[in-house]
């Protein structure tokens, strides 16, 4: 592996990837390819109680959605799950017997130890420090248990569990956090963690220590909510006597109000966010700015995949807690809609399900084929904050015969006589269209605004243009918000367009 950089993802499969699993993905991705070194995933999957079935295929393919690609890992091939690289497995429950191993070498060096104690042996233990004001914190007791006493408890089939030898001499731990600078832990407040638990199983901190070793990981990068576990790390990596990776340790993600951004908080799940209507290349972008800035004076606030590359740096990552602000999201996500063509915004639609929602499934068969429901995009795609947001301002494009009040046809004070002859005269020009000029909406736009320019007959009815539009664009939509009557009978089509003003007419 020599001095090239490399770097992991290593989650838990307890579920779907959080929007901080993600953010910790990405700045390690982002570390890696700027560096020309390699970004790895690994699964730490030896918490069993919090195993969720599919959630590494689920995790896979959400790292595949956001074009996050990895070199070594955990893949998905044809449905199925395989690893590839030189230093696996990359799934913690199949390195069993490695961790074993190097727990059985920290017990020969006596920088680990068996204990015998019970939950409630421990519970009391913990409640007695509470109350005189000590952090809670293991006693040793079992540190001083002979060989022999050990052999006949584990005999006997009693449970136990090993832990770390912290030694109090060992003095500060101290390290320099590439986010944080220079952090301190009086070793006196690092616990005897345990490293083997009773089931055979390795805790997160002597799997990580050990994998991170064996993979020839360089920078541990990662949430802050680790960075206290850090000094075990450290003791861990000394007491087998290997090399410290690098830390960077990133900032809390944070809610509105300040708290913890959590899963048990709503939707921060990705796969949910896709599902809503975000695109993959927003979210990476909303989440790249989680924490990170590209630097003082900077204003660019979009970027690609290959420009967070190319801007990212480790030192203008932020100490402080980020806001998780969905308005930002919103707004980037409402940019990176705007900037796909029609055909690629239909395919975007399509792909994520978003043309098979119910408003548009209840649809006539003729506004759900492609040319018209690309129509309806072309028009809404400046407004559109998410995908599922297609339709949901303008349901008349969807419905037919829009219900409404007749009265709603009149332009402020004009009488229903005005109207109908307005509409009358907007029928007229509209029938005689070619389907051909139907298909351009600048010639739909051109032929009613050259008659709203006009005076209309016996009562001006085109002296004011919203005297000849205003009925238009009702009688097509039935709302009083809406796009403009020339994109409105363009999407519609000249039948349905007709029929709508035929329809209105006849109400006056």
């Amino acid at each position: 592996m020599g001095n090239k950089i490399r770097v992991r993802f290593a989650p838990s499969p307890t579920g779907y990837l959080h929007v901080g699993g993600l953010r910790s993905a990405l700045y390690n991705y982002l570390f890696a390819k700027k560096q020309g070194g390699e970004f790895i995933l690994r699964i730490e999957d030896t918490d069993r109680s919090r195993f969720v079935e599919g959630a590494i295929e689920s995790l896979v393919t959400s790292l595949d959605r956001m074009g996050m690609k990895y070199t070594e890992g955990v893949f998905l091939e044809n449905g199925k799950l395989v690893q590839r690289g030189d230093v696996g497995p990359y799934i913690q429950s199949e390195r069993l017997e490695i961790y074993k191993k190097y727990a059985a070498e920290l017990i020969e060096k006596k920088r680990a130890y068996h204990c015998f104690c019970t939950a409630e042996r421990l519970e009391a233990m913990r409640t007695e420090q509470m109350k005189n004001k000590q952090a809670p914190k293991y006693d040793k007791q079992c540190l001083s248990l002979s060989d022999e006493e050990i052999s006949k408890r584990k005999e006997s089939g009693e449970p136990f569990v090993i832990r770390l030898n912290v030694l109090a001499e060992r003095g500060d731990v101290v390290f320099s956090d590439l986010v944080r600078g220079e952090v301190k832990f009086n070793v006196k407040d690092v616990d005897d963690q345990v490293l083997m638990k009773s089931d055979g199983f390795p805790t997160y901190h002597l799997a990580n220590v050990v994998d991170d070793h064996l993979m020839g990981i360089t920078h541990v990068i990662r949430g802050e909510e680790w960075l206290s576990s850090t000094p075990k790390h450290i003791l861990l990596y000394e007491a087998f006597g290997w090399e410290v990776p690098q830390f960077a340790h990133l900032p809390l993600l944070l809610n509105a109000d300040k708290s913890k951004l959590s899963k048990r908080q709503g939707d921060v799940a990705v796969e949910d966010y896709l599902a809503n209507g975000y695109l993959a290349e927003a979210l990476v972008n909303f989440v790249a700015l989680l924490g990170w800035n590209p630097g003082q004076g900077a204003t660019q606030e979009i970027f690609t995949l290959e420009e967070l590359v190319e801007k990212f740096d480790l030192a203008q990552v932020h100490k402080a807690g980020a806001v998780f602000d969905l308005k930002k999201l919103d707004w980037l996500n409402g940019e990176y809609i705007k900037r796909l063509s029609t055909d690629e915004l239909y395919a975007q639609m399509k792909d994520g399900g978003f043309l098979e929602k119910e408003l548009i499934a209840d649809a006539p068969e003729e506004m759900r084929t492609e040319e018209y429901l690309k129509r309806v995009l072309a028009i809404e795609r400046e407004r559109l904050v998410k995908l599922s947001d297609i339709g949901e301002q303008n349901l008349f494009f969807f419905a037919t015969d829009p219900v409404y009040d007749p009265k709603n046809l009149n332009w402020k004070e004009n009488t229903n006589e005005m109207t109908k002859e307005s509409l009358s005269r907007a029928l007229d020009i509209l029938e005689n269209l070619s389907d051909e000029e139907w298909m351009k909406k600048e010639a739909v736009e051109k032929v009613l605004m050259d008659a709203a320019g006009e005076p209309a007959h016996g009562n001006l009815a085109g002296k004011n243009r919203g005297d000849f539009l205003w009925p238009i664009r009702f009688a097509l939509t039935g709302a009083d918000k809406s796009p403009s009557p020339f994109d409105c009978a363009w999407v519609l089509g000249k039948t349905e367009s007709l029929k709508r003003i035929q329809s209105a007419i006849q109400l006056l």
